[in-house]
């Protein structure tokens, strides 16, 4: 007896209007370029995990979820939108749209330079001026992110955050403290309030 072929699930059409073509599916959109019309709510939402819903229910495509992830920009007022050259569309986000899954260090001291890959994008940016790495008081401890380009920042991942820790252990800065970029980024956490 012959195998079924199971019915042909909804294919992944990456072209989106307006949007040009791309062949570098690592490369940034230039969205704060683009300035299109408002044109309501996605009905998406990023969770405090970086995990992408629609409607609901979660987008399990990786590519899909690049896509909008190099779409996504954070407004003045503090919205975020997905954006194209032909519309906007707000989304929600619980805490950092995307999530810092990687680290790199090369160099040592003032010479160093600490990247981090981006997990739904694939992009690596490196921890510099532009690009600073921010920890804020958190319910259960720390939260560590770095700043990205178009108003957006990630979170650096618990293990991450414990390899920066590392490095900045072995150097016995104090406060504690990682040089990349030509800076040096604190990682000395902020104080909860009522703390002593």
């Amino acid at each position: 007896m012959g195998m079924i072929a199971p019915p042909p699930g909804p294919t992944l059409d990456p072209h989106i209007a307006g949007l040009p073509d791309d062949d570098a599916p690592a490369r940034r959109y230039p969205v704060e370029q683009w300035h299109p019309p408002h044109c309501g709510h996605s009905a998406m939402r990023i969770d405090a995990a970086g995990c992408w819903y629609h409607e609901g229910r979660e987008i399990l495509r990786p590519a899909l979820v690049s896509l909008f992830a190099r779409l996504l920009r954070r407004e003045a007022d503090g919205r975020y939108v997905l954006v194209t050259p032909a519309e906007m569309l707000d989304i929600d986000v619980e805490d950092a749209p995307l999530v810092a899954v990687e680290m790199a260090s090369e160099g040592s001291g003032e010479t160093r330079e600490l990247r981090f890959r981006i997990g739904a994008t694939g992009m690596w940016i490196v921890a510099d001026a532009a690009h600073p790495i921010i920890i804020e008081a958190g319910a259960h401890g720390p939260r560590p992110y770095v700043a990205l380009d178009a108003g957006l920042r990630a979170r650096i991942d618990r293990p991450v955050y414990y390899a920066l820790a590392e490095l900045a252990i072995e150097e016995e800065r104090d406060p504690p403290g990682l040089w990349s970029g030509g800076i040096v980024h604190s990682l000395d956490g902020p104080v909860l309030e009522g703390a002593p």
